[in-house]
């Protein structure tokens, strides 16, 4: 008795489910088709971005000249160049002195003076670097959209750092040295306005991303528009900045090798006259030089960064 008096309810809830699934099988029908269709559009969307950045791409080899058979018959004149620059180290003269070829030592027999030139190129670029970081910093707070105090400053600062930033560093140096003379100043005036355009775009991106509840915080607290960017804004974005800075002076010393080659100073201008000369092996002794000395920026950098960001998150 207890088991049929127990049934109809049981009947029931069954009829019930078996009648909304009924009721809402169209509705996951017309969800799955909907799904299909954006999915169908997104990967129709994709193909079509990708045919034309490849027409593009098609279109500038084009352009530019850049047809297959030049690549491949330039490859090896490539290959052979290098083969050309590397020394001619023999082991039982390994690590003799400066006199015997095939040593070490005679490989790098200018290093006293390369070394100079590599401080030079060094100091060149940690100068430029805090100039033009300095002026971008400035410089970050009005290209902020958010903090900008007008539309008209936004845009003209902005401006202002895509055309620092759009000019080469060795057209500026060009410039600098038609007016200031051969010298590392040309080179460090070069590399620090192209480093506060670069540095300017990044600076004021890292704001654009700060939280604006402390900037609200300060200025409903009757704090100026310069006080907001101290106290509330520039305390968040601060490690940000400091490992653009670092990583820019990284960048700095590649530019300054480079803008060497128009009389800017540093160990670019050796370079220069090695490669003039086709002095094969003194080409292959500066170019590692400079790369060991970008790894070793590197690693200092990085142990910088690291303690600074450790002191910041302690003071806070």
């Amino acid at each position: 008795m207890k088991s049929a008096a127990r049934k109809p309810p049981r009947v029931a809830a069954v009829l019930k489910m078996q009648e909304a699934y009924a009721t809402s099988l169209p509705a996951v029908i017309r969800g799955e088709e909907a799904f299909q269709a954006a999915r169908r559009q997104r990967r129709n969307a994709a193909l079509l971005g990708a045919a034309v950045v490849l027409a593009c791409l098609l279109l500038s080899a084009w352009v530019s000249e850049a047809h297959p058979a030049t690549l491949w018959a330039g490859l090896p004149r490539i290959f052979e160049y290098f083969i050309r620059i590397l020394p001619d180290l023999r082991w039982p003269a390994l690590f003799a002195d400066a006199e015997t070829e095939g040593s070490i030592a005679f490989w790098f027999y200018r290093l006293p003076e390369w070394a100079l030139l590599i401080v030079e190129t060094a100091n060149m670029a940690a100068l430029a670097t805090l100039l033009g970081s300095a002026v971008s910093l400035l410089l970050a707070f009005p290209a902020a959209r958010n903090i900008a105090p007008s539309g008209l400053v936004y845009n003209l600062t902005r401006r202002f750092l895509e055309a620092l930033r759009t000019i080469p560093e060795i057209v500026y140096a060009l410039i600098f040295v038609w007016a200031f003379g051969v010298g590392a100043l040309a080179g460090i005036l070069a590399i620090a306005l192209h480093s506060a355009g670069a540095n300017g775009k990044l600076f004021a991106e890292a704001i654009e991303n700060a939280d604006m509840k402390p900037w609200d915080g300060v200025t409903s607290a009757g704090g100026s528009w310069f006080a907001a960017c101290r106290f509330a804004i520039l305390p968040q974005v601060l490690p940000n900045i400091l490992s653009y800075l670092l990583l820019r002076f990284e960048v700095n010393i590649r530019s300054a090798s480079v803008i060497g080659f128009v009389g800017a100073g540093g160990i670019g201008e050796e370079l220069y006259k090695v490669i003039s000369f086709n002095y094969y092996e003194e080409i292959s002794a500066i170019i590692l030089l400079i790369i060991l000395t970008v790894v070793c920026v590197d690693l200092l950098s990085e142990r910088l960064r690291h303690a600074a960001m450790g002191r910041l998150e302690a003071a806070r």
